[in-house]
């Protein structure tokens, strides 16, 4: 099964044009339908900005977010336009962003986002990428803050670990491992027990059967913790595409994350796409 509904988080920031693009491109690839999602966060002032400026604060900064919509919409619509793409879809919502886009990527196959930075004073806090991985329950496909992306998918590199998370990112990139030039599965220091009598082998085999084109390697002893080894891995196969599971939970209302998901995160050089 392919992707048939891809979810986009659409912003008012300057990234936002090339998650588009991203976006499109992988809609005609895989004949999806597009959504785009617009979310704005709700206008909510202390108290005493209340009392002094009332309600007509509150009506200046619904004109503002409505202006906003619009304009974002005109900017997705001449894109779409642009690239010859009409099977699109616009919505728009003014709520929690995580929340939001946690909703409608339910009756999605995948989210593209960006990654944090990209979203800084567009009202999206620096969690935003991190929560939406643990909450959505869908694949979330994370575009780094800087460069550009003409290719994603050809060269993947896929984080394996035989974990719950691993797997659900691994099957749940089946679409584009199928049509990629190349696949490496890395197993970083895998544990007995875990993996089968040879670690990697089921894995390898598993993803042959669905078509896949696969190279397995397995990493004893790396000295490196694993979220920067397997940036140091992707950036030695040029990967244009990095699949691994997202780990984390919640504890007292703050989102904690594992190790290596939390690394990935913050210092990704390559399009990352996750699924917890």
């Amino acid at each position: 099964m392919g992707y048939k509904t891809i979810l986009v988080h659409i912003d008012s920031g300057k990234r936002c044009a090339v998650r588009v693009e991203v976006s499109i491109r992988l809609a005609q690839q895989h004949d999806a339908h597009l959504v785009a999602l617009h979310t704005i966060a709700p206008f909510e002032p202390p108290g005493y900005v209340m009392a002094e400026m009332g309600p007509a604060l509150v009506e200046a900064q619904k004109r503002a977010a409505a202006v906003a919509m619009a304009q974002a919409e005109s900017e997705f619509t001449k894109q779409t336009a642009a690239a010859g793409f009409s099977n699109i879809e616009w919505r728009r919502a003014i709520d929690d962003p995580v929340e939001a886009t946690t909703l409608h990527a339910r009756y999605a196959d995948l989210v593209v986002i960006g990654q944090a930075e990209s979203a800084a004073g567009l009202g999206i806090d620096s969690d935003f990428p991190a929560r939406l991985v643990l909450a959505a329950g869908r694949p979330v496909l994370i575009l780094p803050s800087v460069g550009r992306f003409p290719t994603i998918g050809k060269r993947i590199l896929v984080s394996w670990n035989a974990s719950r998370e691993a797997t659900r990112a691994l099957t749940d990139a089946i679409p584009m491992l199928r049509l990629a030039e190349s696949v490496h599965v890395m197993a970083v220091n895998p544990k007995h027990g875990m993996h089968g009598n040879v670690p990697g082998a089921d894995i390898g085999l598993y993803l042959a059967r669905h078509g896949v084109r696969v190279e397995v390697k397995t990493d004893q002893g790396a000295e490196i913790d694993v979220g920067n080894e397997l940036l140091s891995r992707a950036a030695d196969l040029d990967a244009d595409l990095i699949v691994m599971g997202g780990y984390g939970h919640s504890r007292l209302q703050e989102w904690v994350l594992g190790g290596a998901t939390r690394t990935i995160l913050e210092s990704m050089t390559a399009p990352i796409l996750m699924s917890h």
